[in-house]
């Protein structure tokens, strides 16, 4: 059978010091009269009894747990949404918080917030289809001080860091315009998880697209070669395509290619994310800049902003974010 783990109570015993003061130095408390020689003994003896503070202690004495939960969405992560995650970790540790990220990434309304509140967070951030007032609700009860929607659109119920996926695809659809094309296709991937955020990027280049007059044609894509190869009837058509990403800007092109279709000679494409490959590809692909690195010091000022309110703030947003176009050889 294993052994019990250390507690502080060991921890005092071992130094010879009271398990106040195995708390003040061990937490770092301001303020708490200990000599130099008193904390480096209490260090000394929870290193060699191997002591971990227990998380859930310190909750239950402070009220606080330090956690910020952040509910993973059913949707594959990038390059660009993985870095903006370990920058917000970073961003966040630096002003002595935990970044959580919660797996069960079906789970939405009322049953999500139970889940999320049974961790004891002090901020939420999620979706904002998994996010109704019921919910929201909850997360207040349970002592959840900051509650953040994420979404194409503005929360009516919290407030809200909004992507504007619809400007992403106008930005696009505008630009290939601009250069000549008269007919032009937009790529909403078939993925489920990455459907929705292509049908905003689609609304906003057929916004684009009507106000112009220029016939635009929607193209459910499979991330797949055959998928590609069998809407080549729909490339043939037309002179310009926003193929949603980089990711499937190149699929197209290695399928353009293969067919004999030219780019930007018959087709012009932009793509979305200015990956690296971007400028690796031949041509070089055409791409909507998403710069995302003020993002997380932005959220992470937000979310102290409404921890320190004492009454729940009126909804509001922000946009962490604005597209740029980078002009390159494919359009």
């Amino acid at each position: 059978m294993n052994a019990k783990p250390p507690t502080s109570l060991d921890v005092a015993r071992l130094a010879g010091v009271s398990q106040a003061t195995v708390s003040y130095v061990l937490n770092d408390r301001p303020g708490a009269r200990v000599s130099d020689e008193t904390r480096e003994r209490v260090r000394e003896a929870a290193e060699r009894l191997g002591y971990v503070p227990h998380a859930g202690a310190r909750t239950l004495r402070t009220g606080r747990s330090g956690l910020i939960l952040i509910s993973m969405d059913d949707v594959p992560y990038g390059p660009l949404a993985i870095g903006m995650l370990e920058e917000l970790d970073r961003e966040l540790s630096r002003r002595g918080y935990t970044l959580v990220q919660y797996g069960a990434r079906r789970l939405r309304g009322v049953p999500a917030a139970r889940a999320w509140a049974e961790l004891r967070p002090v901020a939420v951030l999620a979706g904002a289809g998994k996010l109704d007032e019921q919910a929201v609700a909850v997360l207040r009860s349970a002592g959840v001080k900051a509650v953040v929607a994420l979404g194409a659109h503005s929360s009516a119920v919290t407030a809200s860091v909004v992507v504007d996926h619809a400007g992403i695809g106008a930005l696009a659809a505008g630009h290939l315009i601009d250069r000549g094309c008269r007919t032009i296709a937009a790529v909403v991937p078939a993925e489920p998880g990455l459907r929705e955020m292509g049908e905003h990027r689609l609304s906003g280049a057929r916004r684009v697209a009507e106000a112009r007059g220029v016939p635009l044609t929607r193209a459910d894509l499979p991330f797949s070669e055959e998928g590609a190869a069998a809407l080549l009837d729909v490339w043939r058509r037309v002179d310009g395509v926003f193929a949603y990403n980089d990711d499937y800007a190149m699929l197209l092109m290695t399928v353009l290619r293969d067919a004999g279709v030219a780019v930007p000679g018959d087709v012009r494409m932009v793509g979305c994310d200015d990956l690296p490959l971007a400028t690796l590809l031949r041509p070089r692909l055409t791409t909507v800049r998403i710069d995302v690195s003020a993002m997380p010091s932005l959220l992470a000022r937000r979310l102290e902003e409404l921890m320190e309110q004492e009454a729940p703030a009126e909804p509001d947003h922000i946009h962490p974010w604005n597209p740029v176009l980078v002009v390159r050889e494919s359009s």
